[in-house]
C-alpha cells in the first residue's frame, strides 16, 4: 500500500480537550487523527470549523478526508511529551466584559512534540494532491499543531510502500486498545536482562459526531510490550516498524 511518510514537530502544541474549565484549558497528550486531517486539509486549502457552511454536516477538511487512514508514531520517549502551563492576555474587544476588555487565558501546552506520520494514499481521490503538496512543501494554509499559535515543522517527506503483515507481536505506533491484548513479560531466562515494560494510554479523538461535530474518542495505547490480536484488523510494516492505521 502506498503511503506518505513525514516527520511532524514543533516548539509547542495545544490540542484542546473539550472539557469546560473556567481557569485552565487542558491539552491531549499527543496529536490525534482530527488534528492530522486538519494539517492535510491545510495543504490543499480546505476550510475548517470557522468556514463551515451551516448546511454542511462537517467542516470541509473532515468531509473530504475523513476516510483516509493514518498511523501516528510518537518520537518523544515512551510517547511522553512534557507539558507546561502558559498564561497570556487576550485583548480583543469582545474577549472579556471586564474594564479594558482584557482576558487572561491559561492553557496547558505540549513542549517540543515530535511524531512520525503515515498517511494512506490509495483510498482517497486527494491522495496524489496531498503527496505533491507535502513533497514540494507547498501549503495553501500554514499548518499548525492544534492552534495557530503553534506552527508545525514538516520534514523528511517521502512516499513509501507499506507491507501488510499477517502476524504481529509488537506495534511501533498508537493503536486501539480494544483490538489487542497486552501480554505480561513472563520470561524465565535468568541470563537475559529483563526489558522494562512501559505503556502510554489515553482516550484520543478519532471521529467527529455528525450532528454536533463533537469528538468521538477511543482508548489508544503506545507500548513496548508484546501484543496478541483480539479483533481482526490489518497491520502494516515499513522497515523495522509495525504500524496500526486507523
Amino acid at each position: 500500500m502506498k503511503a506518505l511518510k513525514f516527520t511532524l514537530k514543533g516548539q509547542t502544541a495545544f490540542f484542546k480537550k473539550p472539557d469546560v474549565n473556567t481557569y485552565l484549558y487542558f491539552t491531549y497528550g499527543n496529536i490525534h487523527k482530527i488534528a492530522v486531517l486538519g494539517i492535510l486539509g491545510a495543504a490543499l486549502g480546505f476550510g475548517g470549523y470557522n468556514q463551515q457552511d451551516k448546511k454542511g454536516a462537517y467542516p470541509e477538511f473532515y468531509e473530504k478526508l475523513k476516510d483516509i487512514k493514518i498511523a501516528i508514531v510518537p518520537l518523544n520517549e515512551r510517547a511522553y511529551i512534557p507539558k507546561r502551563v502558559q498564561s497570556f492576555n487576550n485583548s480583543v474587544g469582545y474577549a472579556s466584559k471586564e474594564a479594558g476588555g482584557n482576558l487572561i487565558v491559561t492553557e496547558q501546552w505540549l513542549e517540543k512534540p515530535r511524531w512520525e506520520i503515515y498517511v494512506e494514499l490509495n483510498s482517497n481521490i486527494y491522495g496524489n494532491e496531498i503527496a505533491e503538496s507535502f513533497k514540494k512543501n507547498s501549503f495553501v494554509f500554514i499548518p499548525y499543531l492544534g492552534k495557530n499559535d503553534h506552527f508545525a515543522d514538516i520534514e523528511d517527506v517521502e512516499e513509501v510502500e507499506l507491507k501488510e503483515e499477517k502476524e504481529v507481536d509488537k506495534l511501533h505506533s498508537l493503536f486501539f486498545k480494544k483490538y489487542f491484548e497486552i501480554l505480561k513479560n513472563d520470561s524465565l531466562d535468568l541470563f537475559e536482562e529483563e526489558e522494562v515494560i512501559w505503556k502510554y494510554e489515553e482516550r484520543l479523538p478519532v471521529l467527529l459526531e455528525e450532528s454536533t461535530n463533537q469528538y468521538i474518542t477511543e482508548k489508544m495505547v503506545f507500548t513496548n510490550a508484546r501484543l496478541e490480536l483480539k479483533e481482526r484488523c490489518k497491520v502494516y510494516s515499513f522497515g523495522d516498524k509495525d504500524l496500526f492505521l486507523f
